[in-house]
């Protein structure tokens, strides 16, 4: 048996969900990774440590652009995973890669980012971006994957929640209970500076993460603001908003920690399950603006390391933007809190709970690094 094995959806770009599961793997070097999809370059290299191992999936070429093409298709590639020469698999899901088939008697840990948000709590959205002519089809696809993911999740051993949010989801949805670790943050990349005159927000450029509420609201209050992130919905805004908005595009991590201490705050229009960026521009030292929901209650602290405005109207976001002195928060205050969402924390954390569903210690795995350093 080959140990530790490791499942992620796809691995095609480097994002909050893959900076997570870059995290783990470092819990155990070596580790071989499985994935439906693969870019060497698209994830700057970061698992060039492990062995990484794909589905057929990855012969068709399809890169972050067009994977949503093959959505119906994701259930059985995962299914397909060879991770039965594992004594224990560790998976990264937020759509597919709960799914895996272990070996019988081999225990399962997933760290669940968020069940399939298109399969259930966005499941109208997903139906409305899709052309009319196609949405019958798409309903159809969505009820079996649907199907497939609560089965899928009755074969898990142990989950582990980013946040309480998805706590909830996994038991409303799943009927599974689950243990929150908060996903980990590398907040010693940034360094706090003097903040400029421009609100900031960082992510996928899609209609969920509401960027065009950001854009709007700041617009009314006469505010400055740069969207750093691509995605389906950038050619959109940049062809109504160019003129006014700097559209930055994805960043590498040092233009990121370069930029984000320099914003008044980060704006997070969205509900986010945990929402890495916002704990990065704390430990850049700057506040967060974003609606009270989700993980952002865990993360800031209205009034010490942010504002979370009620239901995220344009004009509540505008209303803050223009009468907030953002520039008077305590820097220090905010540094704290982001400390406590460090990667060394959840390393330490995630290694305790693989231990403990093997039943044993003797996982190969990185040693943590102490409470006292972190």
């Amino acid at each position: 048996m080959n140990g530790v094995g490791l499942v992620h959806d796809y691995l095609l770009v480097l994002r909050g969900a893959e900076r997570t599961f870059a995290a783990m793997a470092d819990c155990f070097p070596r580790a071989p990774i499985h994935t439906t999809l693969y870019s060497a370059r698209g994830t700057q290299g970061r698992f060039a440590g492990h062995p990484v191992h794909t589905s057929n999936l990855q012969h068709l070429g399809i890169r972050q652009r067009g994977f949503r093409a093959l959505l119906p298709f994701f259930p059985t590639a995962v299914e397909r995973l060879a991770v039965q020469d594992h004594d224990v698999v560790v998976s990264s899901s937020s759509a597919f890669a709960h799914g895996v088939r272990p070996r019988q008697g081999a225990a399962h840990v997933c760290f669940c980012h968020s069940p399939f948000r298109y399969v259930w709590h966005e499941r109208e959205l997903a139906l409305t971006e899709a052309p009319p002519t196609l949405r019958p089809m798409l309903t159809r696809t969505l009820d079996r994957i649907r199907a497939w993911d609560v089965e899928a999740a009755g074969r898990v051993t142990v989950y582990l929640a980013g946040s309480e949010l998805v706590r909830r989801r996994i038991g409303d949805y799943y009927g599974r209970e689950s243990a929150v670790l908060h996903p980990p943050v590398e907040t010693r990349r940034f360094t706090p500076a003097e903040p400029e005159d421009f609100f900031l927000t960082v992510g996928e450029v899609v209609r969920h993460k509401r960027v065009d509420v950001a854009i709007e609201a700041a617009r009314r209050a006469g505010r400055r603001i740069k969207v750093v992130g691509t995605g389906p919905e950038l050619p959109r805004l940049r062809a109504r908003h160019g003129d006014h908005v700097e559209f930055l595009g994805r960043l590498s991590d040092e233009e990121l920690a370069d930029l984000m201490p320099r914003a008044q705050a980060l704006v997070v229009a969205n509900v986010e399950e945990f929402g890495i960026a916002a704990v990065e521009a704390q430990a850049a030292g700057r506040p967060v603006l974003a609606v009270d929901a989700g993980g952002v209650r865990e993360t800031v602290i209205d009034g010490v390391t942010g504002v979370r405005v009620p239901t995220g109207t344009v004009d509540e976001f505008a209303q803050a933007m223009r009468d907030v002195p953002f520039g008077a928060f305590d820097r220090d205050a905010i540094v704290r809190n982001a400390a406590r969402f460090d990667v060394t924390r959840f390393r330490a954390r995630l290694i305790d709970v693989v231990a403990a569903a093997r039943g044993d210690r003797a996982v190969p795995v990185a040693e943590p690094i102490s409470e006292a350093a972190a």
